[in-house]
């Protein structure tokens, strides 16, 4: 889970792309970056980092020109290291730079043809590196000069990364001299937007990873990038648009719906507030049909991405619906926090009970989806704490029982609660009296009533089906053993302390 953005002005595009990456913050706080274009020279500023931390007065003065992309980031692949932060930059063919969300499931692969076949060299771990030479290989086999190259060789050679590249991908790349050029898988998992405004000057275009930050600009929502689609802005502001990709299937993932975007972003078109509404619709009705003579006295929303769904359940069942819980809003999301013991630290750091809404009550609480149950279990003990008499949970997704290949951070099923169990076991391990989970066709009906037309939904965190079709065990127990807890916090240790930790052992 990433957020890229990319504008095209006539003027500085500095500020606008950092207050378009502060608006998608949401999507990443390990690291940010920013790259512009001035006509003559590449400026470059990257670190790790929230976007108001890595971003000084220093660093914008020296952020110059007119075209730009940007980037925030959480590490599903990699590392957290800086070194790793992007934009990444290649400097042939032109200098190209390159913004990334989702993941290659065949990065490994890639990675050998790019060293041994293609000639290229990689400096990190990252596959958002690996999309980046893929494209500027593709682009080099083109054989044109800068000043030659026209939309038809860019669409050919991302027509071409269409068939190497497998997986859930949406990019922003910048080609010194030449314009930004976007593109999104041929299933269309992770999202992709893009905005026009009209200034006295000329029309000026956004890309984005969610509306959200084309609003907060200033800028009119156009469409969503099909998938498969490449969308080109050339130095003259002229807009190309062509689907590169040979059969695409639009299948965006429902979890973007769930959890990951902003209530307020509107996502192939569908808004995500009022898909979250419906999800709350939906679990109100199935709560009255297996406990038509419930005993709850009030519904508690989880802050923040589970009140949308709670205010119509609380409805839906004649209940009162309350605020039980103060967020800290300077705790970054807990469930891409690496190792168990400091997601259940920040639990508590992030979230206060109000007792007067728990003493003595048969409390509901309602989040958007239960993923490693660590948080959902320290909430129900605060609920007990404060003098909750029951507390009952209730999931606005389905169980997430397998790993998400795609771009989000599930990669382990060890440490996803719902794995392997029933609902009923799930709720001894996190402690509630009680839990329901939303139904898979329940949840895809609500999104689907955004926008028709989609006909199916990555889906494969609750079911195990992966849209791409390529993904074997071999696979996911590789992504296992280098992205769950254990391994994370080996590999971000740094190299002298592994030193340190070596001798020790002996």
């Amino acid at each position: 889970m990433c957020g890229i953005i990319g504008i095209f002005a006539k003027n500085y595009v500095n500020q606008a792309l950092f207050d378009g990456l502060t608006v998608l913050q949401h999507r990443g706080q390990d690291a940010a970056g920013m790259a512009t274009w001035d006509g003559t020279t590449l400026y470059l500023r990257k670190d790790n980092g929230l976007v108001r931390d890595v971003f000084h007065t220093r660093h914008m003065l020296n952020l110059k020109g007119n075209m730009g992309i940007g980037h925030v980031r959480y590490p599903t692949a990699g590392c957290s290291s800086s070194a790793e932060a992007q934009p990444f930059y290649v400097n042939s063919p032109y200098g190209i730079t390159l913004t990334h969300n989702g993941n290659l499931t065949n990065g490994e692969l890639l990675k050998d043809d790019l060293m041994i076949e293609d000639l290229r060299h990689l400096n990190t771990q990252s596959d958002s590196e690996v999309l980046l030479n893929i494209l500027a290989h593709e682009l080099h086999c083109e054989g044109k000069i800068r000043k030659q190259l026209r939309p038809v060789d860019i669409f050919r050679a991302i027509s071409r990364l269409h068939k190497r590249c497998k997986g859930g991908y949406a990019a922003v790349a910048m080609i010194n001299g030449v314009g930004i050029v976007s593109f999104r898988d041929p299933y269309g998992i992770r999202p992709l937007v893009y905005g026009e405004r009209m200034t006295e000057s000329g029309k000026e275009f956004i890309i984005a990873s969610e509306s959200v930050a084309i609003d907060a600009l200033g800028f009119d929502l156009v469409r969503d990038i099909e998938p498969g689609e490449a969308l080109f802005i050339s130095t003259e502001g002229e807009m190309h648009t062509k689907q590169c990709a040979e059969a695409p299937q639009y299948s965006p993932c429902i979890f973007e719906l769930v959890y990951l975007a902003r209530p307020d972003s509107i996502i192939d078109n569908i808004s995500v507030y009022k898909t979250r509404l419906r999800m709350g619709e939906a679990l109100a009705k199935k709560i009255l049909t297996q406990r038509p003579e419930h005993d709850i006295d009030v519904v508690i929303p989880i802050p923040d991405t589970g009140r949308t769904a709670a205010i119509p359940l609380a409805y839906d069942l004649g209940v009162k619906y309350r605020e039980g819980f103060i967020k800290n809003r300077y705790i970054p999301r807990t469930f891409i926090m690496p190792g168990q013991s400091f997601r259940k630290k920040s639990v508590r750091q992030k979230l206060n009970a109000i007792d007067l809404e728990f003493r003595n009550k048969n409390v509901l609480l309602v989040d958007d989806s239960i993923v490693r149950g660590t948080t959902s279990k320290e909430i129900i003990q605060m609920a007990r704490e404060a003098g909750a008499r029951k507390v009952y949970f209730a999931s606005a997704a389905p169980p997430v029982r397998y790993p998400n290949v795609y771009g989000i951070d599930m990669p382990t099923v060890d440490e996803l609660v719902a794995h392997g169990k029933t609902e009923k076991q799930v709720a001894q391990a996190i402690g509630a009296d009680w839990l329901i989970y939303q139904d898979l066709k329940d949840l895809i009906e609500a999104a689907r009533a955004g926008n028709p037309k989609i006909q199916q939904f990555d889906t494969s965190c609750f079911t195990g089906d992966y849209v791409t079709g390529d993904i074997s065990k071999d696979y996911l127990d590789h992504i296992s053993s280098i992205r769950n807890d254990s391994a994370k916090q080996i590999r971000d240790i740094p190299e002298d302390s592994l030193t340190d930790l070596s001798s020790n052992n002996n």
